[in-house]
C-alpha cells in the first residue's frame, strides 16, 4: 500500500491530524512544565500531584468517553451537511458532562481527604494531595465543556480553533503557575495549591475563547438553547445506543488506570513519582498518534456518512499503517533519548532517574503497538460506529489482564516499579492481536445516523 500518492488523503489527513497534534503537544507540554515545577518541591509533592490527578484523570476519560461517543455522529451528521443534528449531538453531550463534572467537582472539593486514602495511607501525601484537589476541582465543570466543544471544532473540520486557544491557555498557565507556586510578584508561595489556582484560571480563560469563537463565527456549533437542548426521544435513544458503550468503556477502562495507580503506590512513594514523571515523557511522544486517531474518526465517520464504505475501509487500513510505523520509530526515539529527557526534571536521586530510565525502555519497546490500538479502537471502531465491540475488547483486556497483572505483580511478587509495568504491557500486545481480524472482517462499518 503507498498512500503517500493519494493525494486526497494526505491532504485531508494532515489538515485534521497536524493541528490536532500540535494541540496535543501543547497539553502534554502543559504536563511536562507542570511536572518539572512540582518536581522542585521534592518526591513527595510530585507523587501527591500525581495520584491526586488520577481522580481527574478517571473524570475526563469518562468525558473523553461522551466527546469520542459524540464524535461517531458528528462526523458521520457532517458528512451529510447536517448542522442541526450536530447541534443537538453537541447539547447531549454538553449536558451529561456538565451534570458527571458537578459530582466529581462536588466530591473532590468536600471529602478530598477520603479520595486520596483510596490511593495511599501515607499522611504527608493524603494532605498535600487534597489541598490539591480542593482548589483544582473549580475547573471540573469548565473542562468538561471546553473539552466537547473542542471535539465539535474537529468532527467540523475547524481543528485551527482548538490549537490556538491551547496555544494561550499554555501561555496562561505556565506564568500562573510559576506566580502562585513560587510566589512571584509579592504573592505568597503556595506550592502545589499554586499549580492547582493557575490551572483553574487558565481554564475559565479557555471556555470564555472558546464560547466567543462559537457565537461570533456563527459556525456550525452555534445553537440556541432549543437547537442544542431539546431533544426528541427517539434522537436520544439512538444516541445513547452508540454512546453509552463508549462512555462505559472509558468509565471502566479510566477507573482501570486508577488501579494501576493504585497497584503501583503499594510499591512505594518513589514508584509513583516514577510513573508521574515516565507518562509525562510518554503524553509528549504521544502527540502525533493522537493526531492521527482522531483525524481517522473524524474522515472515516465522513466516509461512512457519505455511505462509501469501502472508502471508509480503505482509510482504516492506512491509518493503522501509519500509526504503527509512526509509533515504532517514535518508541526507539524514546529509548535512545531517554538520558537526555530525565535530565530536564530536577532533584531526581539516582533510584528514581534509574527506575525512571528503565521504564522508559520499557514502554519504548511496546510503543508501536499502543499507537496501533489508539488508532484502531478510537479512530477505526469509534469512528466506524462499532462502539459495543470497542468497549468489550478494551474493558476484556484492562479487567481481565491489566489490573490482575498489576496487583501480581506490586502486591504478590513484589516486583520493581519497572517489571510491573512489563506485565501491564502484556494487555497491549493481546488487545492488538484480537482487534486484527475484527478490522479485516469489516464488520465495524456502521452507519448510525
Amino acid at each position: 500500500m503507498n498512500f503517500w500518492k493519494d493525494k486526497l488523503f494526505l491532504k485531508s489527513m494532515m489538515s485534521i491530524a497536524v493541528p490536532i497534534a500540535l494541540q496535543n503537544l501543547i497539553s502534554s507540554s502543559l504536563n511536562m512544565v507542570d511536572t518539572l515545577m512540582t518536581s522542585s518541591l521534592g518526591q513527595s509533592s510530585l507523587a501527591a500531584v500525581g495520584l491526586a490527578n488520577q481522580v481527574f484523570f478517571f473524570y475526563i476519560l469518562i468525558i473523553f468517553g461522551i466527546g469520542t461517543g459524540s464524535s461517531t455522529f458528528m462526523a458521520q451528521y457532517w458528512g451529510k451537511k447536517d448542522v442541526l443534528s450536530i447541534r443537538k449531538v453537541l447539547g447531549l453531550a454538553i449536558s451529561m458532562g456538565t451534570i458527571l463534572g458537578i459530582l466529581f467537582t462536588i466530591a473532590a472539593a468536600f471529602f478530598p481527604e477520603y479520595l486520596m486514602r483510596f490511593f495511599t495511607d501515607i499522611p504527608i501525601l493524603i494532605e498535600i494531595g487534597s489541598d490539591y484537589l480542593r482548589t483544582i476541582s473549580l475547573s471540573y465543570i469548565i473542562t468538561a465543556i471546553s473539552f466537547i466543544l473542542n471535539i465539535g471544532f474537529r468532527n467540523t473540520e475547524n481543528p485551527k480553533v482548538p490549537l490556538r486557544v491551547s496555544i494561550v491557555v499554555f501561555i496562561t498557565n505556565t506564568v500562573l503557575n510559576y506566580i502562585f507556586m513560587f510566589g512571584k510578584l509579592g504573592l505568597p508561595a503556595m506550592g502545589v495549591k499554586g499549580a492547582a489556582l493557575g490551572t483553574v484560571v487558565a481554564r475559565v480563560v479557555e471556555i470564555i475563547m472558546l464560547l466567543y469563537v462559537v457565537y461570533s463565527s456563527k459556525g456550525p456549533l452555534a445553537g440556541s438553547l432549543k437547537e442544542l437542548f431539546v431533544w426528541e426521544k427517539e434522537f436520544v435513544k439512538r444516541y445513547l445506543k452508540t454512546a453509552s458503550p463508549v462512555v462505559f468503556n472509558e468509565g471502566f477502562w479510566s477507573l482501570g488506570q486508577v488501579l494501576y495507580a493504585v497497584a503501583y503506590a503499594k510499591i512505594g512513594e518513589q514508584a509513583t513519582a516514577t510513573v508521574q514523571i515516565v507518562s509525562t515523557i510518554q503524553n509528549i511522544f504521544f502527540v502525533i498518534v493522537r493526531g492521527f486517531a482522531n483525524a481517522s474518526t473524524v474522515m472515516i465517520g465522513n466516509k461512512i456518512g457519505e455511505g462509501n464504505e469501502e472508502g471508509a475501509f480503505d482509510y482504516a487500513i492506512k491509518f493503522l499503517v501509519m500509526s504503527a510505523s509512526v509509533g515504532l520509530i517514535l518508541g526507539l526515539l524514546m529509548i535512545i533519548s531517554s538520558d537526555l529527557t530525565l535530565k530536564i526534571f530536577r532533584n531526581l536521586d539516582t533510584e528514581l532517574y534509574q527506575s525512571a530510565k528503565s521504564m522508559l525502555f520499557i514502554i519504548g519497546a511496546v510503543f508501536f503497538v499502543k499507537t496501533f490500538n489508539s488508532t484502531a479502537i478510537v479512530g477505526v471502531f469509534r469512528g466506524g460506529g462499532d462502539t459495543t465491540y470497542s468497549m468489550f475488547l478494551e474493558m476484556g483486556s484492562v479487567w481481565l489482564i491489566g489490573v490482575p497483572f498489576a496487583f501480581l505483580g506490586a502486591v504478590v511478587l513484589k516486583l520493581p516499579i519497572q517489571l510491573v509495568i512489563a506485565l501491564v504491557s502484556l494487555e497491549d500486545i493481546i488487545k492488538a492481536i484480537v482487534s486484527i481480524p475484527r478490522i479485516a472482517s469489516k464488520k465495524w462499518i456502521k452507519n448510525v445516523t
